[in-house]
């Protein structure tokens, strides 16, 4: 009789993966990292289930925008009190806090769940060049391998 495997925790391989956003278009670097961190890229995939990796940025600060995004994309909090809302433009929220950005930009296309909260924070994001996550031995992909994302 031939059965279907269903994943588990006890199945979880959670691999380190290195991305650098380096002259990387905002937009379609975070859709990449959002699909390793649900994990669509293992064959093991399963939706509600943490399949994922976990995911380093590092250079978050050297990604970039197409268009006019820097000034017309326009990112909105409200303090929930009277005249409470305040707008800062996407230019604006990358040179106060390049890797902020980055982590709401990843955020937006994860699942609005307690899965997606989980899996946000497996996501490690840096402005510069370095990271402190040497020891769990991270895969640094980069050129074609990013691209088959």
């Amino acid at each position: 009789m031939n059965r279907t495997s269903y994943f588990t925790k006890a199945d979880a391989d959670r691999k380190w993966y290195v991305v650098d956003a380096k002259g990387q278009v905002l937009g379609r670097l975070a859709t990449k990292v959002a699909k390793l961190l649900i994990g669509k890229h293992t064959p093991s995939f399963t939706y509600g289930q943490d399949t994922g990796a976990f995911v380093v940025v590092v250079n978050a600060q050297e990604v970039k925008v197409t268009g006019k995004k820097l000034s017309d994309k326009i990112y909105w909090t409200h303090s929930m009190y009277p005249g409470g809302l305040k707008a800062k433009p996407l230019g604006k929220k990358l040179s106060e806090n390049a890797a902020e950005a980055f982590r709401f930009s990843v955020k937006g296309m994860l699942p609005r769940n307690k899965l997606g909260a989980r899996l946000i924070t497996k996501l490690k994001v840096y402005g510069g060049p370095t990271h402190p996550h040497q020891a769990q031995k991270p895969i640094v992909l980069e050129g074609d391998a990013l691209a088959a994302l």
